[in-house]
This record gives structure tokens, C-alpha cells and sequence, in this order.
């Protein structure tokens, strides 16, 4: 992301714990929160302060409402009262915001041959990456049989999960979903310059004020203080999955958190990739689905028509459909 030119602490309530900071000029607003675990950032150019901290506010009001409704660990949200319900027979009623989520989670199960696939949250029982354990064999299979998207019973209206201990977790899109979410809403209230950035998976709403595009950094997947490449984006989305977040070595090899549902294991092949698509959340899902066909992820972003910007497992950046 571009530097700031300064910050001060902001106006803003209280209540939303946002810190604010000036951009490069009078008219370019930095709004900083955390959310889903993250760093987060509003930036809005080309409006006076006060209007800019109104538009942020509600957008990140929007971010915190879908992290209380969709995190797996409010014993209050919905996706609590889904997996709590497991085993039991319950039919967990649905709103029509959570049954699209679910219709998007089918697509992508489908779209990755089933590689992509929100039950798979389960596997965190089998492996500890604080502890930095390998798990035993037993473990890993009791995990991936309570995987299994196809055996989800949906109704347009209630979800069932039938087998005690199975869950879903929408963490593998919700960031992304939150971020297009916040900025429909600053669209709609006319902000038509900045960018909304969720941890790093961010959505742009349109170029800077003079029309020139944003140079976005890409995290050093070694090296999490520095960029290794920068990308420049006037609208659209990009986001990147790597095995940098949670991840231990054991004999020099790297266990990464990102899993393959079928076999349990990590993924190898990729330290990280970016893609750049219209939504963050298909940005997003592009990312993390290209790093679980591991080798084969230059020909399924290829037939998904998307730029994209990977680092090897030698750190070497590969481009396709951006520039330098």
C-alpha cells in the first residue's frame, strides 16, 4: 500500500476503536480497525474528512456485523448454532444472506473439484501449528471423514449437518465477502475513490482523485515487513493466500495451514499467490484454490481468465496479465 504522509488519533466513535490517519494530500483519509483477526483499513480520496469518517463508519460497521454473524467463535452467530446443532437432526434456520454464502460454498466445492470445501475446518483438531505436531495417521483420517460438503442437507431455508462433530466455517471467504460488502456501501453513498483492505485482501473502489491507479504491495511471503512486488489497480479486487500465516518446519520442511481436504496434508508447491478479479471474494476463493491444485495452479487460473502473481517454492515472482 502507499505510505502515509502522518496520522493523528481520530474523531471517530469510540466504540468502533478506529484509528485515523491523513493519506498523501487534504482529501485522502486512512481509517484503521481490526477485524477477523486482522489489520484493517478504510481509505477514502476525494472528499472532505467529516464526509469521508461517515462513509467509513458505516462500512465498517458493515464488516463488524458479518464478523459476529458468521464467526465460529461467537457461540451466538449463526454458523455456532449450525455446527452446534450437528449430529442432532435440528434443522438450523436460515436467513437468505446465509443460504446465498452456502450457494456460493456449492459453486466452489464444484469449481475446485470438491478441493475447496467448507467442512473442512475440522482438520484444526487433528493439526496443532502452535505446538508445531505432525499428527498421527489415526488423527488425520478421524478428521477427514467429518469432511464432506456433498453430505450437507440444504432446504432454502434450514441447513443440517447430520453427522455429530461435522462443521462449516466460512473463513474461506468471509474476509473477502466482508470486504465487497463494505465497499457496495461506500458506492452507494457516492465514494468513488479508495480502497477497502481486509488484512491484505482488499477491494478498490475506483482510481485516485487525478484518475491514476493505486500501486498495491505484495507481502514478502518470507519476508512479512516488505513487499516483493506491488501491483498498480484503479478497481477491482486482490487478493493472496500463502502458507506464511500459520504454518511450523519440522527437518526443514514447511507444514502450512492451508489443507487439502481429501488427504488432510498441507499444500507444497506455492509460498504464495495473488489474484486480481472483479469481487474480492472471487478474488479470494481464486487464490486459495489455486494453491490447492499446488503444481497444477498455472492451468486452473488459466481457465478461470484471471491475472494472478505467484512466488515458487524458490521465491521466484511469476506474472500473468500484470505489469511491472
Amino acid at each position: 500500500m502507499a505510505s502515509a504522509a502522518g496520522s493523528e488519533r481520530s474523531a471517530a466513535p469510540a466504540a468502533l476503536d478506529v484509528e485515523y490517519a491523513a493519506g498523501d494530500d487534504a482529501e485522502d483519509h486512512r481509517f484503521r480497525f481490526t477485524a477477523m483477526a486482522s489489520p484493517c483499513e478504510v481509505r477514502l480520496a476525494g472528499l472532505p474528512r467529516a464526509l469521508a469518517t461517515a462513509h467509513a463508519e458505516i462500512a465498517i460497521a458493515e464488516v463488524r456485523r458479518i464478523e459476529h454473524k458468521y464467526s465460529r467463535y461467537r457461540p451466538d452467530s449463526i454458523v455456532s448454532r449450525i455446527n452446534t446443532a450437528a449430529g442432532s437432526g435440528e434443522a438450523v434456520e436460515i436467513d437468505t444472506e446465509t443460504s446465498q454464502l452456502l450457494d456460493f460454498a456449492a459453486q466452489l466445492h464444484a469449481l475446485s473439484d470438491g478441493r475447496f470445501d467448507i467442512t473442512s475446518g475440522v482438520l484444526r483438531r487433528a493439526w496443532d501449528f502452535r505446538s508445531a505436531r505432525i499428527p498421527t495417521p489415526y488423527a488425520l483420517a478421524e478428521a477427514v471423514a467429518q469432511i464432506g460438503w456433498p453430505r450437507v442437507q440444504r432446504m432454502p431455508e434450514t441447513v443440517v449437518l447430520p453427522d455429530a462433530g461435522m462443521e462449516i466455517d466460512f473463513g474461506g471467504f468471509g474476509k473477502e465477502y466482508a470486504a465487497d460488502r463494505a465497499a457496495a456501501l461506500l458506492e452507494r453513498d457516492g465514494a468513488a475513490s479508495g480502497i477497502v483492505n481486509l488484512g491484505g485482501d482488499l477491494r478498490v473502489l475506483g482510481p485516485r482523485p487525478d484518475g491514476s491507479a493505486w500501486s498495491i504491495g505484495i507481502q514478502h511471503p518470507r519476508a512479512p515487513e516488505r513487499a516483493i512486488a506491488s501491483i498498480r489497480l484503479a478497481r477491482g479486487a486482490l487478493a493472496t493466500s500463502g502458507d506464511y500465516e500459520r504454518f511450523f518446519e519440522v527437518d526443514g520442511k514447511r507444514y502450512c495451514h492451508i489443507l487439502n481436504p481429501a488427504t488432510g496434508w498441507p499444500v507444497q508447491g506455492w509460498q504464495s499467490i495473488s489474484v486480481v478479479a472483479p469481487l474480492c471474494v472471487a478474488a479470494g476463493a481464486m487464490s486459495t484454490i489455486a494453491l490447492l491444485h499446488e503444481d497444477a495452479a498455472p492451468a486452473f487460473l488459466a481457465s478461470q481468465q484471471v491475472a494472478w502473481l505467484g512466488v515458487d517454492q524458490n521465491g521466484e515472482v511469476v506474472r500473468h496479465g500484470l505489469s511491472a
